[in-house]
This record gives structure tokens, sequence and C-alpha cells, in this order.
């Protein structure tokens, strides 16, 4: 049960990464896979830890961290993750979950999907609007940047203590709850 429930924490953290940067996630489970003995990858997934696969991560790693700062390329670039990024999630998701053959692959691949696809729905459509708004575009690169690196954080977390991923989506949500809790309140009239 342990190992299926970590297996479950990995897999959603490392979708949830994906929602951020599609390739990130990717990368750290293929190279996770081939180089250590945290990630068991199983048939067909196993694919990833190819020399081949590992190198079009790695070019399209670099290529989507420097479309994503330049203006203008990095809506183009938006609008083209919107279908990659829930994909890599759901590839993440089914490849890392370790109970594949507890649960349906399309289920494995339907989670991975969503949370990769609400990640990047509110990064996209309400997180970089209203950077690029309050700054002019200024904003964009330095949260880009640290999109990348939380990104990559939590893919290597989401492997190594898959535990702490889970603690830390409880809090964010309680935190979320609270603060729409908390703006429903100052809005009720008194």
């Amino acid at each position: 049960m342990d190992s299926i429930l970590t297996g479950i924490f990995s897999a959603f953290g490392l979708s949830a990464s994906a929602g951020l940067n599609a390739y990130i996630p990717l990368l750290v489970v293929a190279l996770l896979g081939r180089f250590t003995n945290l990630l068991d990858l199983t048939a067909p997934w196993d694919t990833l830890e190819s020399w081949w696969v590992i190198g079009v991560l790695v070019v399209l790693s670099l290529v989507e961290f420097f479309a994503d700062k330049v203006p203008a390329v990095n809506h183009i670039n938006d609008i083209i993750q919107t279908f990659v990024r829930p994909a890599a999630g759901a590839v993440v998701f089914a490849a890392s979950a370790r109970v594949i053959t507890d649960i349906h692959p399309v289920l494995s691949l339907a989670c991975g999907l969503l949370v990769a696809g609400g990640v990047h729905a509110v990064k996209s459509a309400a997180v970089r609007p209203a950077v690029t708004a309050t700054t002019g575009g200024a904003g964009n690169v330095p949260v880009s940047i640290l999109e990348d690196v939380i990104s990559t954080v939590l893919s290597i977390l989401s492997v190594v203590i898959p535990v702490l991923i889970a603690v830390i989506l409880i809090l964010l949500t309680s935190w979320i709850i609270w603060l729409l809790w908390r703006r429903a309140n100052r809005m009720r009239p008194a």
C-alpha cells in the first residue's frame, strides 16, 4: 500500500510539473529511470530511458526554455504547449504511478492530462496575462525562469520525496480554500 500511495503522489507531482514545463518532468523521469533505481519504468514507458528519447527531450527542453523568454514567441509557445503539456502530464503520470497494473491505464492517463492541463490553464489564462498586464511584459522572463525552476524542483522532489509533495498539495489546497472563503465573506453585505 505504501508504494501505491508514493507512486500516486509522485505521479501527481510530476504531472503538475508538466503543466509548467512539458519536457522537464519527462527528462527527469527519463534520467532517473536510466541512471538510478528510484524509478523502475515498465514497458512501454521504459522507452523514455532510450538515449534517443533523452536527446530529443534535452533539445525540446532547450527550445521551450528559450522560446518562453522571447516576447511574442512565448505566446505562440503557450498556444502550442496547450496541447503538449497535458499530453506530457498524462505520460509522466502513467509512467511514474508505479500502479499501472492496479489502475487502468486510461484512468492514469486521464488523471495526468487533467492535472497538467489544469496547471497549464491557470498559468496561461490567469497568471501570465496578469504578469504581462501589471509589468508591461517585463516580468515575463523572471516568471518564466521561476516556472522552470519550480518545475525542475517539483519533478525531482516528486520522485525522491513524494510524501512531501502530498503535504505541499494539501497545504496549497487548504490555503486556496481559505482565501476563497475569506473573499466570499468580504463580499457578503454586513
